[in-house]
């Protein structure tokens, strides 16, 4: 078999307002935890209680990825912060020296 390589570049992960939407997140999971917890007997005479479980899960977790993706937010801004400011010419030509060509794969035929 061949190796796989790509033909193309990655894209730029995408940036937007991480912490805000992980917190949104979290609030989401902990009003339906909230939401069906007068329920619960109905839920558990159905044998469904996970569900209400499951929401708090997610309202605990989401409580581990506010704290992650704060630090993470900070220690970017830091890293800024750190780094001297320059014009974008300068950052699109620092950015294009660390990106290395990709060749072009010309295809391989299949090994019987």
């Amino acid at each position: 078999m061949a190796k796989w390589t790509p033909k193309h570049e990655a894209p730029a992960p995408l940036e937007g307002p991480v912490v805000s939407t992980i917190t949104g997140g979290t609030i989401l999971w902990l009003v339906l935890f909230v939401i069906q917890l007068p329920f619960y007997g109905w839920y558990d005479d159905h044998g469904r209680t996970w569900l209400i479980w499951t929401c708090l899960a997610g309202g605990g977790l989401g409580f581990i990825g506010i704290w992650y993706v704060r630090r993470r937010d900070a220690a970017i801004k830091r890293d800024a912060a750190r780094t001297p400011a320059s014009d974008s010419d300068a950052d699109s030509d620092a950015d294009a020296a660390h990106m290395t060509p990709v060749e072009p794969v010309e295809p391989v035929e299949p090994v019987e």
